[in-house]
């Protein structure tokens, strides 16, 4: 969990006993430190004011590209929102329960090997999308090149005007600047592997 948008912890407090806090509370915490109100990051986000506030509560879960919009204006990447700046070390071998979990973990998980990117120039994720999975209706983009191996099942890839279905076996490598959407409209699980570069995503 990030630091920077967490409470100071009390001292003599175990950090590992503390509750991890859900995506609507880190939201909340991040907005407030920056001195924006649920209005002010409606309007530079597009993310309408109700939106912003069910997500905050916890009653709705947001799709990543919502997400991504949101911490844009408040500048910070999606791996920064979920990692541990506690983490100073990098590990050099991770077991699966170790990975970082990006998404909501359920339909959609992406988990990055590592718990802090800070300084990183790569960031790799184990990538699941349940039957019906989607990063969300709108396209998002940023700075960065990524590829990916489909590793399991089958997946629909949009990159700025093309849409492709990717089998077991194929691959992808861009422009993250292009706008890009994936989805898994199938009836069976898939799982990808993928690297961005650097770790803007």
């Amino acid at each position: 969990m990030s630091a920077a948008i967490e409470s100071t912890p009390v001292a003599q407090v175990d950090k590992a006993a503390e509750p991890a806090l859900s995506v609507g509370a880190r939201l909340k915490t991040l907005r407030q430190a920056r001195g924006l109100s649920i209005r002010g990051l409606a309007e530079l986000s597009g993310v309408s004011h109700p939106n912003i506030s069910l997500i905050e509560r916890d009653n709705s879960s947001p799709s990543i590209s919502v997400l991504k919009r949101l911490l844009e204006p408040l500048n910070v990447t999606l791996s920064s929102f979920f990692s541990d700046s506690d983490v100073l070390d990098r590990a050099v071998f991770y077991k699966a329960d170790e990975l970082v979990e990006l998404a909501d973990g359920t339909s959609l998980s992406y988990r990055q090997v590592g718990a802090n990117l800070v300084n990183s120039s790569m960031m790799i994720l184990h990538e699941r999308y349940a039957p019906g999975a989607d990063t969300g209706c709108e396209l998002y983009a940023h700075e960065a090149e990524e590829g990916g191996v489909v590793v399991k099942g089958r997946l629909e890839m949009t990159v700025g005007e093309e849409t492709r279905i990717l089998e077991t076996g194929d691959a992808y490598y861009f422009d993250s600047r292009l706008p890009h959407r994936m989805r898994n409209p199938f009836d069976e699980e898939c799982v990808v592997v993928s690297a961005v570069s650097p770790p803007t995503f």
